[in-house]
């Protein structure tokens, strides 16, 4: 599954095209290597995803098209969440 897809599915980004804008920036990486809004995504793949001042850390349970709102929190299991310090 893309990676933009499943960030709009699992509801990690509300919108797909969010999740592009944000990987095409550079702010997402699959196990270590910055990924793109095209890149594969896989079960057991480590995704980190950088907002602002927070970096979240997830590991992808399953894939699935579609999926309820209840159910989305299924696919994914949050590992890290770390705030970014003000470097004023």
């Amino acid at each position: 599954m893309r990676l933009d897809k499943f960030l709009k599915v699992s509801r990690i980004i509300k919108r797909r095209t969010l999740a592009k804008e944000i990987a095409d920036q550079g702010r997402i990486s699959i196990n270590g290597h910055t990924a793109k809004a095209s890149s594969t995504v896989n079960v057991g793949d480590q995704l980190e995803i950088r907002f602002g001042q927070k970096i979240l850390t997830v590991k992808v349970e399953k894939l699935v098209e579609t999926t309820k709102k209840e159910e989305a929190r299924n696919m994914y299991t949050v590992l890290k969440e770390e705030f970014l310090k003000d470097s004023f």
